[in-house]
């Protein structure tokens, strides 16, 4: 079993973002490994294994728009079935 289930992916399409600031606020909120918030202050890339990915997403919503999501459960992948 892992830590950490869902491995959520995303873009955020705002103004002003702030990568450091997007990184901090998932450390210090969001219990989960492997951080991935790259981008510039228009447009952000989001990768995160978590096992609460609407916290994340609900967050990232109150950014900017958010869309290519993709939340996928690496347990039943590992499992060898479909995430």
């Amino acid at each position: 079993m892992l830590e950490y289930r869902y491995d959520t992916q995303l873009l955020i399409d705002g103004e002003d973002l702030d990568e450091d600031a997007i990184n901090d606020y998932f450390v210090q909120n969001f219990k989960g490994d492997c951080l991935l918030a790259v981008g510039d202050e228009d447009l952000i890339k989001i990768h995160y294994h978590t096992n609460e990915p609407w916290k994340v997403l609900e967050y990232c919503a109150s950014l900017g728009e958010i869309y290519d999501i993709v939340v996928e459960d690496m347990d039943r992948q590992a499992r060898g079935l479909h995430g």
